[in-house]
């Protein structure tokens, strides 16, 4: 097998990214009730005022603010979903409630517990009183013609929202990445089957397609891959149908590891094939046709962190996402802890009320899953260092829910 062509971690970031230029522009029509997680294909425009109508935004009475320091009659009351037409004379109010549409005669509301007093049938309203207090004017959030959501949005549960204000029931959205997840080696087997002491659980393709699941993605379960050529060779012209294929171990320089070599027979380009870091250093990245292939390490800590840092932003770009890229958050050091310089280092740990803590002092192997369960942080170094400080002000991108348990790997 060819040397690795090793390249720098950001040199990686932004290769991986090239791989995008042949994004999905496949889209389809989907209810709003299972868009939850979708990418929009095309702008939503607003198509009613938001609000719909000037309304109150508190219960009280509704005023000419130049009636400010009377003594009001009450003309009428207005419920939410009453439309009262213009009608107040000389020293009168409506009372009012939350959310009801406000006269077009008034043009403030007072609330019950600001005014200085009031019966069934009057009240007295302050002095001061700001002119357009609690009211909602219409379209003062958004106006009819204005874009509301952008094309390559993301759909969350506020996005479902502003659609339902609109009474946007379909939308049309890219449609999803098709993704096969599968594993090498002799030693794996199946989660359902039996393992003796001499083999393992095929971890990371659980893993792996957990991690998909969680930001979006349709991954599927592709089994596992034995240590053969030729039945590599044949497995893979098999899923060519699939826009990515990602595979963990096989990618090192081990004399078993013919995961290359199979691809290769297919047509495979490597865009990469080793990242000077750690974990993941035998990392690869390419193209086989129109598809994108990742294979990651077999280690299941280096294959994870792996597939969080190049592969999630790759397939959330493909996807049609225009925000692809995480954002960091600033965290204060609470232990010091050392690194190998010379290379980047990716860095687990727990981010908690503002500060990072490392786990473990830094002391565990990329073949471990307990660091990954009981960390929600990483962090990531420069090839220039050698140490982190107790207290240094560092960024960390947060790779899961922030935990409510800890224990164990991370010390007092």
């Amino acid at each position: 097998m060819a040397k690795m062509t090793t390249v720098s971690f950001d040199e990686a970031i932004t290769l991986s990214l090239t791989l995008s230029s042949n994004r999905t522009k496949d889209s389809e029509w989907v209810s709003t009730l299972h868009a939850l997680g979708r990418i929009l294909a095309e702008d939503i425009v607003c198509q009613k005022n938001l609000p719909s109508y000037n309304n109150a935004a508190m219960d009280g009475f509704a005023i000419k603010h130049s009636d400010c320091n009377k003594i009001l009659t009450i003309k009428k009351t207005i419920l939410a979903g009453n439309i009262v037409e213009a009608c107040l004379e000389k020293d009168e109010c409506y009372k009012i409630m939350t959310g009801a549409k406000v006269p077009d005669d008034v043009d403030t509301i007072v609330p019950f517990e600001d005014c200085l007093a009031y019966t069934e049938t009057t009240t007295h309203i302050p002095l001061h009183v700001t002119k357009g207090n609690a009211l909602r004017l219409k379209g003062e959030e958004q106006q009819e013609g204005l874009i509301l959501l952008h094309e390559g949005s993301y759909i969350t549960s506020s996005t479902l929202a502003m659609l339902a204000s609109q009474g946007i029931t379909h939308i049309k959205v890219y449609k999803k990445l098709s993704i096969a997840v599968f594993s090498t080696g002799d030693e794996l087997k199946n989660p359902w089957d039996s393992a003796n002491e001499n083999e393992i659980y095929d971890i990371n393709a659980t893993a792996l397609i957990a991690l998909f699941t969680e930001y979006g993605f349709d991954a599927h379960y592709c089994g596992v891959i034995p240590d053969n050529l030729e039945k590599a060779t044949a497995y893979f012209e098999e899923m060519k149908a699939y826009n990515a294929l990602v595979t963990s171990g096989g990618v090192s320089m081990g004399e078993a590891d013919y995961v290359e070599k199979a691809l290769q027979s297919n047509g495979f380009e490597a865009l990469f094939h080793g990242i000077n870091i750690k974990p993941g250093k035998p990392t690869m990245l390419g193209k086989m046709g129109k598809t994108i292939v990742a294979s990651l390490p077999g280690n299941p800590l280096a294959a994870y962190v792996n597939a969080f840092l190049f592969l999630i932003p790759l397939l959330k770009k493909l996807q049609g996402e225009k925000n692809f890229n995480y954002q960091f958050i600033q965290a204060i050091n609470q232990e010091m802890f050392k690194v190998k310089s010379g290379r980047v280092n990716l860095v687990l740990g727990l981010y908690e009320n503002g500060t990072f803590k490392v786990c473990n002092s830094n002391k565990y192997g990329s073949g471990m899953i307990t660091p990954m369960h009981y960390s929600n942080a990483l962090l990531i170094t420069t090839e220039e260092t050698a140490s982190i400080e107790m207290g240094k002000k560092v960024n960390i991108f947060l790779f899961k829910p922030l935990l409510t348990e800890h224990q164990g790997l991370f010390k007092n």
